[in-house]
């Protein structure tokens, strides 16, 4: 196992473990976008091969297996040991399927936020197009956004859209609970984003008081699982759904059922969320990948102490650095307690800036009008150091 003392002291003490990403040798602050895959991430991708190729159709069982090695993986980072998980290969897939169980006939409003990711601020305002009552909570000031959604909930509200951590500014996003709570009285769903959280943040439903909220996010991110790696934890009402977009596999479970003419079977527990034939490879590298993170140590608490000191590093370098507000600045009334796994960084040109940073052998993202510090914990704080530097030398030309 790793710890924060052996990373601080030894830039390569986690860094062994992605030879092929070269973390080492480059700077990857592109954590919050895509971290790098552990060099053990190759066995999963190779035992896909082998399995397919030694059991030909005949691996849909050992693929099977993965996909509980999966939901296993999201349970454990969500405390929420039985709950049901639907996986997908994007949040996109997961979030169509929710939406077409929804009764948007009857209650045809949905209520979100406009600091949502493209996946959710696209899909909703396609369907405002086609006349669904689609209100967007404005995600600024973030220290009152739960209650400002909530009090938007009515009698009339087919869902409740939100994120866990604000994708651009990296916020944490507090009441969740009394926002799940006032959905649950007024039988809303509620689906929470914590694909910005898994990783970084701690995400114990139970201890946030969101265990009757819908939870989707996924692992290209802080996960380390790669692409095709995205759930959607469903809540108990779920059972009582039928989605209207439903693949195949949603009825694995009810083939031996009595058939009732005019009316589509659905399995029970997760399996009434999932699509159709799939490329299992992605789940065999996430579960290589997960038990590569339980190998070493890398639980949830563990991952936010790196966080947070990372951040905090940077946080505290980029003052030191003195740079012209009006080019490039942060928010500094947010304590650095309440921000996720990144630095979020308003300029006047985030993506030239990215660029030039590029150039010089810094790998950020960017996303708007801001530019993101993601690191990770294979980093060392030399590096975030040496990041920093450039980023000056960018700035001053």
């Amino acid at each position: 196992m790793t710890t924060l003392g052996e990373l601080r002291r030894d830039p390569n003490a986690l860094a062994a473990h992605y030879t092929k990403f070269g973390v080492a040798d480059r700077v990857l602050l592109t954590g919050h976008s895509h971290q790098a895959w552990p060099d053990v991430a190759e066995e999963g991708l190779r035992e896909a091969f082998a399995d397919a190729a030694e059991e030909v159709d005949t691996k849909w069982d050992r693929a099977f297996a993965k996909a509980d090695e999966m939901r296993a993986g999201f349970r454990a980072l969500l405390g929420d040991p039985h709950g049901d998980i639907a996986l997908g290969a994007s949040t996109h897939d997961l979030v169509i399927r929710f939406l077409s169980a929804m009764d948007l006939r009857g209650r045809p409003r949905i209520v979100s936020t406009d600091g949502e990711f493209h996946t959710l601020r696209r899909q909703l305002a396609r369907l405002a197009e086609e006349g669904v009552e689609v209100v967007r909570v404005p995600a600024t000031p973030v220290t009152t956004l739960a209650e400002r959604v909530a009090a938007e909930v009515t009698e009339d509200t087919g869902a409740v859209l939100v994120s866990a951590v604000l994708f651009e500014t990296s916020r944490l996003v507090p009441g969740l609970a009394h926002l799940a709570d006032v959905c649950l009285s007024k039988s809303v769903n509620l689906v929470v984003d914590a694909y910005h959280a898994l990783g970084a943040v701690p995400f114990a439903l139970h201890d946030l008081g969101l265990t009757n909220a819908w939870v989707l996010g996924g692992g290209y991110k802080y996960l380390q699982l790669g692409e095709g790696n995205c759930f959607l934890r469903m809540p108990a009402h779920a059972q009582e759904l039928r989605p209207v977009v439903t693949g195949w596999y949603a009825e694995f479970g009810a083939l031996a059922d009595e058939r009732r003419p005019g009316q589509v079977a659905y399995a029970t527990g997760s399996d009434r969320f999932a699509g159709a034939t799939y490329d299992p490879t992605s789940h065999y590298r996430g579960a290589r990948v997960f038990r590569f993170f339980a190998e070493q140590g890398l639980t949830p608490e563990f991952l936010r102490e790196v966080s947070r000191h990372q951040v905090g590093f940077l946080a505290e370098g980029f003052d030191k650095l003195g740079l012209p507000d009006d080019v490039i600045t942060r928010d500094r009334e947010t304590p650095l307690d309440r921000i996720g796994g990144f630095l979020s960084l308003k300029c006047a040109d985030a993506g030239a800036l990215q660029a030039a940073l590029a150039e010089r052998g810094v790998r950020t993202d960017s996303r708007g009008a801001y530019l993101r510090f993601g690191p990770a914990p294979y980093l060392s704080d030399d590096q975030l150091d040496s990041a920093l530097r450039v980023l000056d030398e960018v700035v001053r030309g």
